[in-house]
């Protein structure tokens, strides 16, 4: 499937946004070990997901507390339930891997939830960073521990 992708500045470097038809299937961050390129067969352009574009910038100004976007992640079933439970942490809350297992019904899959989570193709939409260790650890996230430090602070949740 070929996508249309633009680049929106952030304070933590330019986020990578791609879809087709203001409707967003990744983003990625600057760095981390999910951070990726735009596929050779994706598009250019500048004017696209203009609906994401504002409410990220709104959600770095600190006037937006949740994303209201047209999204379309892919994953396995359980994958897919692990990001609709990510969606339900709200802005300033955080949750353990633990939690998300309880949420979803399977209580002994925590590391499983940590990989279902650690794949999700629209973080910070999807917000994988409210994740935590059991601990209160801010354990791997696939833009950079930085990131998710820095995201958290935004969102009041960590000082």
């Amino acid at each position: 499937m070929s996508f249309e992708y633009t680049y929106i500045d952030s304070p933590v470097g330019k986020l990578l946004l791609a879809g087709e038809n203001e409707v967003i299937h990744y983003v990625s961050f600057p760095s981390g070990k999910m951070h990726f390129q735009p596929k050779p067969d994706w598009q250019y352009n500048p004017a696209t997901l203009s609906q994401a574009r504002q409410q990220i910038a709104a959600y770095f100004a600190g006037q937006l507390k949740q994303f209201d976007l047209a999204i379309a992640p892919n994953g396995s079933v359980f994958q897919m339930q692990v990001l609709d439970a990510l969606q339900q942490i709200p802005f300033g809350e955080m949750r353990s891997y633990k939690d998300i297992a309880h949420t979803i019904g399977r209580p002994q899959s925590m590391r499983a939830v940590g990989a279902a989570n650690g794949r999700n193709p629209i973080p910070l939409i999807i917000p994988c960073h409210r994740v935590i260790g059991a601990n209160g650890s801010l354990t791997g996230f696939g833009g950079g521990v930085d990131t998710k430090a820095f995201l958290l602070r935004l969102e009041g949740a960590i000082n």
